[in-house]
């Protein structure tokens, strides 16, 4: 007879109490869904791996190669589609389009508040400040024409940018001049190349925000305001003022798990995966999707699937040869005296030896009884 897990049985038991269902209807439910229970359980010997594999790679050949989708009026491009769904699965340390959504507390739902609660998050750079930059080789300086309105809107001023420039740039003398801020370099003499890298370092120079936040987007869904960003930091944005730290969502996973764990981590690997093939109208049973996540995820750290990952730490090293690099591990394994226990299906399938799934996994044992014991004779009338 099959048995609920714990946790199905506590909500059923608190369902049961909210809605005053009598114990005779109790027990009927209880009945079915046990049966329903026993739909999902997988029998012994079942090739999960294979089915997982099978299920998430065959919807995958369906998947546009090249997928955008502009997210809010900023014109914010979000990768969609297969090469999404391969970012995912191999780890990408980060994102092509790294994304956040943010939403914000109770006290700050409305659109003026949103918008400030933005403007303290969307980083501003020197170059989002400069009207004109004009490199003077005659005196070996930089001329900046700054636009003191749009600073203002930030809360900065001429002398707090000059502060923000000397903060981060070195070996550089800056002053200002009406409306322009000069720099020039100590070093007597720069070559063109040499001010034109000096001049990208100074308009990239951060001066306001959170690094990374390239963009943000209010918007209102479901009658709630949110900022969606492009660009991701996951640990400075929830020490924002305003933020709902428990619902703000992150696509950059290895961010996530470094700043709330692994197991948040696992989530995200989930959410991403099946948010990505939904999106393009496949139906993936999300039980394929968590094995694969707990596969990436089982030795605490992320691991991609591939030949760096999870498949190139398989115990099996005849499993490592038949994926990719085959010399490498064979070589390898030669020099330490690896053994190769044959436990997983793909090093029993190179040698033709029975494969331990389903029905090989077991040894038939019978007892024939001993054939030197006399046999009994029938009592005679």
């Amino acid at each position: 007879m099959i048995e609920l897990p714990r946790s199905i049985m506590e909500r059923a038991e608190k369902i049961f109490e909210d809605k005053k269902i009598p114990q005779h209807k109790r027990e009927e439910i209880i009945e079915n869904l046990k049966q329903a229970y026993k739909l999902y359980v997988y029998e012994p010997g079942e090739a999960i791996g294979i089915v997982s594999a099978q299920s998430i790679s065959e919807p995958a050949t369906q998947m546009t190669m090249r997928s955008y989708h502009i997210a809010g009026s900023a014109g914010i491009r979000v990768t969609l589609g297969l090469p999404r769904l391969m970012e995912i699965f191999d780890a990408r340390r980060t994102p092509t389009t790294p994304m956040m959504v943010i939403y914000l507390e109770k006290q700050y739902q409305t659109k003026e508040k949103a918008r400030e609660v933005a403007a303290k998050i969307k980083e501003v750079r020197v170059r989002e400040m400069v009207t004109d930059d004009v490199i003077d080789l005659l005196n070996s300086q930089l001329e900046l024409k700054m636009d003191l309105k749009k600073a203002a809107l930030f809360g900065l001023d001429k002398e707090k940018i000059i502060d923000g420039l000397k903060k981060n740039m070195k070996d550089v003398a800056i002053r200002s001049n009406d409306d322009k801020i000069i720099v020039s370099p100590k070093k007597e003499e720069m070559s063109i190349k040499e001010m034109q890298k000096l001049k990208s370092k100074i308009l990239d120079t951060h001066l306001y925000g959170i690094k990374g936040i390239q963009q943000v987007v209010v918007k209102k869904e479901d009658e709630e305001w949110v900022l969606n960003t492009l660009g991701s930091n996951v640990k400075k944005v929830m020490a924002v003022e305003g933020v709902d730290s428990i619902r703000t969502e992150t696509n950059d996973i290895h961010e996530i798990a470094k700043t709330l764990g692994i197991e948040a981590a696992r989530y995200v690997i989930i959410k991403e995966a099946s948010k990505t093939l939904e999106e393009q109208g496949l139906e993936v049973d999300i039980r394929h999707i968590m094995l694969v996540a707990d596969a990436m995820t089982a030795t605490g750290k992320i691991q991609a699937i591939g030949r760096y990952g999870v498949a190139g730490s398989k115990g099996s090293v005849l499993a490592r040869a038949a994926f990719e690099e085959t010399i490498k591990h064979l070589t390898a394994a030669s020099i330490r005296g690896r053994k190769d226990r044959f436990n997983g299906a793909i090093e029993n399938v190179m040698v033709g030896k029975l494969v331990p799934i389903g029905t090989g996994m077991f040894d038939l044992a019978m007892k024939t009884g001993d054939e030197n014991e006399p046999k009994k004779e029938k009592n005679k009338k």
